[in-house]
């Protein structure tokens, strides 16, 4: 298989850590990888019990509805993208959609 059909194939989800640092939540990967690490991320995925997830290389996809505290507050989104790359703000906050509560 290609690089790019490679690519293409695994398009539809991306590592925890990845994905966080994409969508601006943490400074660094490692910020991120360190976060999850610490097992203080729930996930939701539509029919699988909720879960913590445990490891960075964890796969998220999108649909998946993550829940998590940072900074004194708690941050609750759907996945709608993994992204293609760390981009500027506007372009990260289309990777999630804030839910309530």
């Amino acid at each position: 298989m290609s690089d790019a059909a490679h690519d293409d194939a695994h398009a539809d989800h991306c590592r925890a850590d990845v994905w966080l640092w994409r969508a601006r939540f943490f400074k660094t990967r490692s910020m991120a990888a360190r976060f999850v690490d610490e097992g203080r991320i729930r996930l939701t995925r539509a029919g699988s019990p909720d879960s913590r997830i445990d490891k960075p290389s964890r796969s998220l996809k999108a649909g998946d509805v993550l829940v998590f505290a940072i900074g004194g507050r708690l941050v609750n989104v759907r996945i709608l993208d993994c992204g293609e790359r760390r981009g500027p703000a506007t372009e990260a906050r289309g990777l999630y959609e804030a839910l309530e509560g």
